[in-house]
């Protein structure tokens, strides 16, 4: 038997391989990365800190959108095989001013252990048919007919995920099948696209265009992380690769690493075939997708991500005072805000609950008679303690949508005047037909085990009944 994590592990494998063949600026991508993160191993003993660099190593996220919530199921179907669960609720629509017209989650396994092993993520976006800022009822009607007759799936590959999903597992000669049906469903097709009817549907949104302009799926991109995100901008640029404007996510400063910060180079133009309305075939060019790289740093709690989103909101505002008065970066804007915001070490945001770490005895603690102080704070500051962060797994919708605009040809149109869909996470759940897990109290459950047997260990019960209450 073929264990589900290895399955999981082959599949980012194959399906690396599988969008170099396909994007070669993409292998370019994977050299620097790995180029930058070992000068960055070498340079600083604690580079992996956050997960490790034999993780880092071989740490992906893909990007795939859907159309319907038959697809999407069938796709948690197939990443169920994989050991990877719906996490997450990120609604791109509002996320930025260009029409992005879906909803999404990210597949990923759940456990710290299976994170370890391999902590592949896909993150999935699904099409919003019915929202009237960009369809009207009837290019919906029309577009969920094509997204109705098409299969993305194939009945063969989701019996063998079934399989997977209830066994853990597949024997070698079904696990060879499944990875190879699995990679193959992500392909680029090469079947001509109508061009009158993506061209339609591009006007309205490029999203919805490569989403249900077309015939199958494919993998929008492949993230690698790297673990200095700035030198690997920069040395990109340095080979001639065009990156988007700017990095997305926190800015650059001289405290921890905290959430997400991504970047890419900018979508290529692509050689695809288009049948003409007077049922020719001819080329032409596409550009839907490109190379993003990842940082990954510290897991923010609620208090922490409302920090960074107020942090967030004042780059906003002062960057558009700064535009007025003839322009600055982001980064020139953000950083000043951060250092005077946002603690400056691990052990203040861990004792302010602003991140989420697990913790355990410290070697070298008091052993004089005292007692273990009550509170985090002390119980950090005064050595009973030691605090290891944990890796924020997940993403953030501004980034993605960043991401996402800073890719595409044109801003698409939305009807303001119009209300949008409703979409959260129990709905998303709905569509999925399975439950959509709570980053937040996946963090929290992790800490709050460590934290009780650090304080068991300790003895520590006075702290134990202020900061493990249930």
């Amino acid at each position: 038997m073929i264990p589900t994590w290895r399955l999981r592990a082959a599949f980012a494998r194959r399906l690396s391989a599988m969008y170099g063949a396909e994007v070669p600026a993409y292998t370019t991508l994977l050299e620097v990365t790995g180029q930058v993160n070992d000068e960055a191993a070498r340079r600083d003993p604690g580079a992996g800190r956050l997960g490790g660099t034999e993780r880092v190593a071989v740490e992906r996220h893909g990007a795939v959108r859907v159309g319907t919530p038959r697809e999407l199921r069938q796709a948690a179907q197939v990443f169920a095989a994989l050991g990877m669960h719906p996490v997450g609720f990120y609604d791109l629509r509002d996320a930025t001013t260009s029409a992005v017209p879906v909803v999404s989650t990210a597949f990923r396994p759940v456990e710290p252990d299976e994170l370890d092993r391999n902590p592949f993520r896909v993150f999935t976006s699904m099409l919003t048919t019915a929202d009237r800022r960009f369809f009207d009822a009837a290019l919906q009607a029309r577009l969920e007919a094509f997204l109705d007759r098409r299969t993305l799936f194939p009945p063969e590959l989701l019996t063998l995920a079934g399989r997977a999903e209830r066994e853990h597992g597949l024997v070698p000669e079904q696990a060879e099948r499944f990875l190879a049906l699995a990679v193959a469903a992500f392909e680029l097709s090469r079947e001509p696209v109508d061009r009158a009817w993506y061209r339609e549907l591009a006007r309205v949104s490029a999203v919805a265009a490569d989403i249900g302009g077309v015939t199958s799926t494919h993998l929008n991109h492949l993230t690698p992380r790297v673990l200095d995100i700035d030198a690997l901008y920069r040395r990109m640029a340095d080979r001639g690769i065009t990156m988007i404007d700017e990095i997305q996510g926190p800015p650059r400063w001289d405290g921890p690493d905290v959430l997400l910060r991504q970047t890419s180079f900018r979508a290529l133009d692509e050689p695809r075939t288009f049948r003409e309305p007077d049922g020719s075939v001819t080329t032409g060019t596409l550009r839907v997708r490109f190379g993003e790289v990842e940082a990954r740093g510290i897991a923010l709690s609620r208090a922490g991500r409302a920090r960074y989103d107020a942090l967030v909101a004042e780059t906003d505002r002062r960057l558009a005072g700064a535009a007025a008065d003839g322009g600055a970066t982001r980064q020139d804007v953000a950083r000043p805000l951060w250092e005077a915001g946002f603690p400056h070490s691990e052990q203040r945001i861990a004792a302010g609950g602003l991140g989420y770490f697990t913790y355990a005895p410290a070697a070298a603690r008091p052993r004089d008679g005292r007692r273990p102080p009550a509170d985090l704070a002390g119980l950090l500051e005064h050595g009973w303690l030691t605090a290891r962060p944990i890796v924020y797994e997940d993403f953030l919708p501004r980034s993605a949508a960043g991401i996402f605009t800073s890719n595409l040809s044109g801003q698409g149109t939305r009807d303001t005047a119009r209300t949008g869909t409703h979409y959260d996470a129990h709905r998303l759940a709905e569509a999925i037909g399975r439950p959509v897990r709570d980053p937040f109290q996946l963090y929290a459950a992790q800490q709050d085990a460590s934290l009780r047997q650090a304080l068991d260990a300790l003895g520590a019960d006075d702290a134990r009944r202020n900061l493990c209450p249930s």
